[in-house]
């Protein structure tokens, strides 16, 4: 036979009567703010509301209120008055294992609900969750949470809290053992990990950052760090070396893609890629694709190695390029090699670039231009949100150069900075300042392939202008010149968090002579959406110069 009880709150519920009408509710304004989202439009039952109240009040150290229900024509009031607030009286912390004595010392004294501080069930809850956490975050991933108690004496409003953890072994890191790998070279992981080093203490952090790493690789499909526990090795100080044990999937060897799309700079737009991440068996992945642009045509492919002992990622490529773009055709030819490494904050590449240059300018006679050029960017971000910043800057420095001593047609420098700064308005919204400055030190343009010589105008540059139509004209066409000069602000006002409208201001101009300078002005407005790749702008602006009007559509995130 069983026999099953019911509890005390619903046989209240059954024995008293549901009340009609509207629920009225007196209590300090702090509870009832507390109950507010909790509290029935109608009166109902009394006992079960009760009950209900008590327990919310309850998280929040209240274990003693008095509840007076009277009920009138209107319906139920409540005079709810809450009591003494339930205050911590004692913590009694204890860490076992094998836990250096400053470490313990340090989160006892950290414990986040001391003496004195009312009792709450989320701070009690986070209190105990938080030592866990620091203990699991560095060298202990086997500690545990063995027994917690809070003990609440309602008659007297204090609360006694006890916590005992067993740390576990202190853990360091072993060797890197990999399952799943398969079609690449041994030392692939080894070239991309800069976070777990053999005999190292464990960091939670650094095994997340080598997963991270690897699973942002074009090699793998999946990623999983774990520590191999069953093969750790106790040393003589008491410490575990434990190996890491890294599980992949690795990604299809081959893989071709189509695309379709559209730019206000250079139109309708459909490709071809295809990649693979294993070149020649030896892990270098290949990017390949014919582009077919309106205004240009493309065909590239790129190479990228693994990164070297000192973190560089080199790369080399080769590229054929068709373009009519104001009045100016070009046919351009290159191949080169680039190495990129992060210093701090600074993006640095470094390049070796050859290319010959066939163009046609409307009404003018064919030229042809060959330069090999050295050239180094760096770049400095200081900024909130790599996608979608609203406070700080980005600033690029750019030179190369070329010499008719090495394979150069002219002798030239090109010098080229840009500026980016965000600057927060309110709680949302945000000021854009952008800087651009140009310049090739030659005797004479001409003989110069126009990569190394500046055009401006459309989306990214000067709106209200069509893309690249500010620069120098020669014959009816628009080709590069030596300077450039660029300033545009911006404001953007988030409607919500997907959607907001921008205001701007943009001046700009290429020049072969300072004497021909003459910003060229465009302003408008414009829609944002932020989407996962970054703020997607739609600008309408009227060019000052031209008195057009033009609609430009960009990815809005800084170079």
């Amino acid at each position: 036979m069983i026999t099953r009880r019911l509890p005390l709150l619903f046989l209240l519920a059954i024995a008293t009567p549901l009340m009609a009408g509207e629920l009225t509710v007196h209590a300090p304004n702090d509870i009832n703010k507390l109950l507010a989202p909790w509290l029935p439009e109608e009166a109902g039952n009394p006992s079960r509301l009760q009950g209900q109240l008590s327990e919310i009040l309850a998280t929040e150290g209240y274990f003693s209120p008095e509840f007076n229900f009277s009920e009138n024509d209107d319906g139920l009031t409540l005079n709810l008055d809450p009591g003494p607030r339930t205050t911590i009286a004692s913590v009694n912390v204890t860490v076992d294992g094998k836990i250096e004595p400053k470490m313990k010392s340090d989160l006892i004294a950290g414990w986040g609900l001391p003496v004195g501080q009312p009792f709450r069930q989320a701070d009690w809850n986070d209190a105990k969750q938080q030592i866990l956490a620091d203990l699991l975050a560095v060298e202990h991933a086997d500690a545990k949470l063995v027994d917690s108690e809070a003990s609440i004496d309602a008659e007297t409003h204090r609360a006694d809290l006890s916590a005992h953890y067993d740390a576990g072994p202190r853990y360091r890191f072993g060797n890197i053992r990999v399952e799943g790998m398969e079609n690449y070279p041994p030392d692939l992981i080894a070239r991309y990990n800069r976070a777990v080093q053999a005999g190292q203490p464990y960091r939670e952090d650094r095994l997340n950052a080598l997963q991270g790493m690897l699973q942002s690789t074009p090699y793998f499909s999946s990623v999983q760090t774990t520590l191999d526990r069953e093969a750790a090795v106790v040393n003589e100080d008491g410490t575990a070396t434990v190996p890491v044990l890294v599980r992949v999937r690795e990604r299809s060897p081959h893989r071709v893609s189509f695309g379709a799309g559209a730019s206000s700079n250079t139109g309708a737009r459909v490709e071809v890629n295809y990649h693979t991440p294993n070149l020649l068996g030896r892990g270098w992945a290949l990017d390949s694709g014919l582009r077919f642009e309106q205004k240009r045509q493309t065909a590239y492919g790129d190479v990228f190695l693994p990164p070297d002992e000192r973190n560089r990622r080199h790369s080399f490529g080769i590229m054929a390029e068709a373009a009519d773009i104001q009045g100016l055709k070009t046919e351009r030819y290159a191949f080169g090699a680039q190495t990129v490494q992060q210093r701090g904050i600074v993006e640095q590449r470094l390049s070796l670039n050859w290319q010959e240059e066939k163009r046609e300018a409307s009404g003018a006679s064919p030229q042809t231009a060959r330069a090999l050029v050295p050239n180094g960017v760096w770049t400095w971000r200081h900024i909130d949100n790599l996608l979608d910043p609203r406070d700080g800057s980005v600033v690029q420095v750019q030179i190369g150069g070329g010499a008719k001593a090495a394979l150069s047609d002219q002798n030239f420098v090109r010098l080229h900075t840009r500026v980016q700064h965000y600057i927060p308005l309110g709680r949302v919204d945000t000021l854009n300042l952008r800087g651009e400055i140009g310049y090739t030190f030659a005797d004479s343009r001409q003989h110069i392939p126009q990569d190394y010589l500046f055009r401006t105008g459309g989306a990214g540059s000067v709106r209200g202008y069509a893309y690249q139509s500010l620069g120098v004209r020669e014959g009816s066409a628009i080709v590069g010149g030596r300077y450039l000069a660029i300033a545009s602000a911006e404001v953007t006002h988030w409607l919500n968090d997907s959607w907001g409208i921008a205001a701007f201001v943009d001046a700009g101009d290429a020049v072969d002579s300072l004497q021909d300078i003459r910003l060229a002005v465009g302003a408008g407005l414009g829609a944002r959406w932020r989407s996962p790749a970054g703020p997607i702008g739609v600008d309408l602006a009227y060019g000052e110069r031209n008195q057009e009007v033009h609609l430009h559509f960009s990815l809005a995130i800084p170079f």
